[in-house]
């Protein structure tokens, strides 16, 4: 065989490799330039909204709405808490809250806690704690709240066959219907997992958003207070003394093991954590909602004409002295400046929690 026949076999052997090589180089070279914007592994939405990951376990942490460890270790060690260990799923939280008539509360809440609670579970009663009969308010306003509709959780209770004739009776039966008429039937992605955060507490008892980013971080005990700055009328009058001692927070530890929310709330906790939520008192924009709620609560020795005079109410609010003529309850005048980030955001909407000086305390409903 000729040499020049020999180099045309060969040449005839080598092309096809030659030309798979070169596709493959450049394919591999063309991958590589994409993938600098496409990584490999892609975050993923799924039905919660959490993004999930499986690229790096920092990625994946922060991704989850975990810290990074390091973070985590150094926030939890402040409260003498370890980092909660399992950060390989969605660790979520759930607000658990009676409603009565705080809408504008309601507002502030969701809007001050969204980025930071996966669930708000709303329970509305057609009574009042003390039997009188009430309006589904949530319900017929729901479009004020609509942004958070794939957050909320609602369920209206029937309080009419409660015939036992206690406010507490039914206070009791509502709070605990947050959990016991919610829980069993979720379905994923609301379904609860064990670990999950549970806050119990009212609508004007609002946890500070790094207090949910704490708890979402660290493991906590089954039973954990979360102290409130105490104000009364708005956050220009703070109650002297110690901090209010609500809200409450737990953990999901399945149906038959899960601290009930009037345990928790009324039980307290065996480790508190102060200064860790707002709790306004009584902070109204109307006489209206006032008297209603004096009407309403379960302290039934507060529901005295003298007490619902709108003239004396808004004497008492004005200048800071106790509703009720109770003498141990005393209010300091203050700065309107340890307020909700939402509120402070959109004080223009909500002058009666910040000022109660004009001569109507920014009632809406009061003419002087």
């Amino acid at each position: 065989m000729s040499i020049a026949m020999a180099n045309k076999r060969l040449w005839r052997i080598l092309l096809p490799t030659s030309v798979l090589l070169l596709i493959f180089i450049y394919l591999e070279l063309k991958f590589n330039s994409l993938a600098s914007f496409y990584p490999l592994v892609r975050p993923t939405p799924d039905e919660t909204g959490i993004e999930t990951t499986t690229t790096s376990s920092s990625s994946s942490s922060s991704s989850l709405n975990f810290l990074p460890s390091d973070e985590a270790q150094s926030l939890c060690s402040v409260y003498s808490l370890a980092p909660y260990s399992d950060r390989t799923r969605p660790r979520k939280i759930y607000d658990l809250i009676p409603f009565n008539t705080e809408l504008d509360w309601l507002d502030i809440r969701m809007n001050e806690l969204a980025p930071e609670v996966d669930y708000f579970v709303i329970v509305e009663a057609d009574q009042t704690f003390s039997g009188l009969p009430k309006p589904l308010l949530f319900k017929e306003n729901f479009s004020r709240f609509s942004q958070f509709a794939p957050k909320i959780i609602y369920h209206a209770l029937n309080l009419t066959d409660i015939h036992e004739g206690n406010a507490w009776a039914r206070e009791v039966y509502t709070r605990n219907s947050l959990f016991l008429s919610v829980f069993p039937s979720l379905l994923p992605p609301a379904a609860p997992s064990f670990n999950d955060v549970i806050l119990v507490s009212d609508t004007d008892e609002i946890p500070r958003p790094d207090t949910l980013v704490m708890l979402r971080n660290c493991d906590f005990p089954d039973r954990v207070t979360l102290r409130s700055r105490f104000y009364y009328y708005s956050f220009q009058w703070h109650h002297v003394g110690k901090d209010w001692h609500h809200p409450q927070a737990t953990f999901y530890a399945g149906m038959n093991d899960t601290v009930l929310p009037e345990s928790l709330r009324m039980g307290g906790g065996a480790f508190d954590i102060w200064n860790a939520s707002w709790h306004c008192s009584s902070c109204f924009s109307t006489i209206g909602e006032l008297v209603r709620k004096i009407e309403s609560y379960s302290h039934k020795e507060h529901n005295k004409p003298q007490f619902r005079e709108p003239g004396e109410v808004v004497r008492k609010v004005r200048n800071g002295l106790d509703l009720f003529d109770r003498e141990s309850e005393v209010y300091e005048k203050v700065e309107a400046v340890d307020v909700p980030g939402y509120l402070r955001e959109h004080r223009v909407r909500f002058p009666f929690l910040l000022d109660r000086d004009p001569e109507n305390a920014n009632f809406r409903d009061y003419v002087p």
